[in-house]
């Protein structure tokens, strides 16, 4: 093997619930890709060959816009799976958003043939349904938040539970809300002039979480 074995079955503990048979078939068509930060895994209209464990490191999902604005719809952590691979696995369709490695990642790719023949396998099936369902339930919730929740709320939101420094840009967080960056600097200042925020270069430092908190909470006129 090619690749930490260990950090696999940590990972995916599912895989040691299948018979040795499949299990050892299932490893030995592993393909492992050692990818850098800021790499593309996928892109729109890219037929899918393969399903990804990700062992290291995290893909972001993205649904791009035609004039250039992108909304992420999820992340894949160590553990998790991607619905939209899985959905055009199972679909025989192409791939209808674009992933990328927020940071350097290792992925193991299950080709095509071999995740089909894994399915018939009850516990490898429940995996991959069980992830879909929590998959779609956070999307459902960012449908929510894009169309019942203000911008400045969904920004308050993100910038919570990170600690009082963040070191982030306008810019990721535009990305992250899938909104442009002079927007957010926009709401930033005014959070800013609130006392709520303290900016700095590549910094935001928390002053008043309550407020933040309040504001995220305030129900939507």
């Amino acid at each position: 093997m090619n690749y930490p074995a260990d950090a696999l079955f940590q990972a995916y503990p599912v895989i040691n619930e299948l018979p040795e048979a499949a299990r050892d078939r299932l490893l030995a068509a592993l393909n492992p890709l050692s990818l850098p930060a800021r790499t593309q895994v996928f892109d729109e209209h890219q037929p899918c060959g393969g399903f990804p464990f990700v062992v290291t490191g995290a893909i972001r999902v993205i649904k791009a816009a035609p004039n250039g604005r992108e909304l992420p719809l999820y992340r894949v952590l160590p553990g998790e799976t991607c619905f939209i691979t899985a959905s055009c696995l199972l679909g025989h369709q192409e791939y209808n958003a674009r992933g990328e490695t927020e940071i350097d990642t290792l992925v193991l790719m299950l080709p095509k043939p071999v995740f089909e023949e894994m399915l018939v396998h009850e516990p490898f099936r429940r995996f991959v349904f069980l992830l879909f369902a929590e998959r779609v339930a956070d999307l459902m919730q960012l449908v929510e938040e894009v169309a019942f929740m203000r911008l400045d709320q969904r920004l308050a939101a993100l910038l919570l539970g990170h600690g009082r420094d963040i070191r982030t840009t306008h810019q990721q967080l535009a990305q992250d809300l899938g909104s442009v960056r002079e927007i957010v600097s926009r709401l930033l200042k005014g959070f800013e002039h609130r006392g709520l925020v303290k900016l700095g270069r590549e910094t935001i430092e928390i002053l008043d979480p309550s407020g933040l908190r309040q504001l995220a909470e305030t129900p939507a006129q």
